[in-house]
């Protein structure tokens, strides 16, 4: 994991790395990699990983809105924080999906809650799984998963680029994928929430309607509320 800093006001990187360091050492837990900008084309010129980022909105040359958007188009599972003292641009972050909206000063006790919503979201974002075939093993990060299918007999598992007939049954996969994240919608559909564009109480749409899944008429309820509060959790 690598945490990225970008502010052109250095006490609040210093005070936000020494925050999160200390959020780190209190869950006994080996502080990432914490990398800090001035700027947001420095920023966006790294080349390294870019898993949780915080970003100030008033900056010279490229703003937070302008950085906060490209990284989302290279990475939609980037977790960004913005950070600032303007309400105004809440909206605007909204529009990319931000984690959260933190106001300066920073709010210790308010971060280190944020910080266990992060966590959890990029372990369940990131967490890889092995699909067994009768040609092998291949092992895809959970996010790439698009749905799970019950064809007739066989175990389809669909991925962004590749579809893999899995020996594995159904249940496994009811089993292994993280409840955070995937939803059964149907006896035969296990969908992933992040990838729904939009349902009706018959189909839900995936990838911009690249995908289709059932939604069971009398699961509606329950889907509708539960990726409401999945979407919510992004904010």
């Amino acid at each position: 994991m690598r945490i990225l800093i970008c502010d052109d006001d250095s006490s609040i990187i210093q005070s936000l790395s020494q925050i999160v360091t200390t959020y780190f050492n209190n869950k006994k837990i080996t502080c990432p990699e914490i990398v800090t900008f001035n700027n947001g084309e420095s920023l966006l010129s790294d080349k390294g990983a870019k898993d949780i980022v915080f970003l100030d909105v008033e900056m010279p040359g490229f703003d937070g809105i302008y950085v906060g958007n490209k990284l989302k188009q290279q990475n939609e599972s980037v977790i960004i924080f913005i950070v600032t003292s303007y309400i105004e641009y809440l909206d605007a972050a909204m529009r990319f999906h931000v984690f959260r909206y933190l106001s300066k000063p920073i709010d210790k006790q308010r971060l280190f809650q944020n910080l266990d919503d992060a966590l959890e979201l990029y372990y369940s974002t990131n967490k890889e799984i092995a699909i067994e075939t009768k040609n092998g093993v291949t092992t895809v990060s959970t996010n790439d998963i698009v749905y799970v299918e019950a064809n007739g007999r066989k175990i389809i598992v669909h991925t962004l680029t590749t579809d893999f007939n899995s020996t594995q049954t159904l249940q496994f996969w009811i089993n292994h994928l993280p409840v955070s994240m995937f939803f059964q919608s149907h006896r035969s559909y296990i969908i992933n929430l992040d990838k729904v564009t939009s349902f009706d109480h018959e189909l839900i749409y995936l990838c911009d309607g690249q995908f289709n899944a059932y939604l069971t008429r009398r699961k509606f309820a329950e889907f509708k509320k539960v990726y409401l509060q999945f979407m919510e959790s992004k904010r």
